[in-house]
């Protein structure tokens, strides 16, 4: 009897310590599971706060360059200015006409400016193919070589973005 005693203790004892081993694995699996759910939210959250990084870069440059299209219209008006005011004339009247049209463009160009439109510098300048087109080439030895020599049609900025390149004449030397 004592056999039979001792041998179903035993039995108990192990079926014990098989349940607590399986108990064990199981809380294993659950922490496991627990630390791949906290690492797919860690990562969901993460790529919420880039995507909301993203968009709010977006919307800032949207609301920075809204004014491109209606910019871009105005620039050949301001051409325009330009071309009527280098009329060479002796006529009194119409120097006062010029006169008007140079007050005009002033207003015109310092309105511009205040909506963070800029002229880009050009004359004098080595060629940059990221601000300036190159559209004839002259041999000029007494000037250096890729210097622009003349500008045909300003380019501007809109902030920190060309929106339209200079167009130039570039000095290139023969080798």
């Amino acid at each position: 009897m004592t056999k039979n005693k001792d041998k179903i203790e035993e039995e108990k004892v192990e079926d014990i310590v098989t349940e607590e081993v399986k108990e064990e694995n199981e809380t294993d699996k659950l922490l496991e599971t627990i630390k791949e759910l906290e690492n797919k939210v860690l990562y969901n959250q993460a790529e919420l706060i880039n995507y909301r990084k993203r968009k709010d870069e977006e919307v800032m440059n949207m609301l920075k360059y809204a004014n491109k299209d209606l910019i871009l219209e105005l620039i050949p008006i301001l051409d325009n200015f330009e071309r009527a005011m280098n009329i060479k004339q002796d006529d009194q009247e119409v120097k006062q006409y010029l006169t008007g049209i140079k007050l005009i463009y002033d207003g015109f160009v310092d309105t511009l400016n205040k909506f963070g439109v800029k002229e880009i510098d050009a004359l004098g300048l080595k060629f940059d193919p990221n601000y300036h087109d190159a559209i004839v080439t002259v041999s000029d030895t007494e000037k250096e070589d890729d210097v622009i020599v003349e500008v045909l049609i300003k380019g501007y900025m809109l902030k920190d973005r060309v929106i339209r390149h200079s167009v130039v004449k570039v000095n290139k030397l023969e080798i």
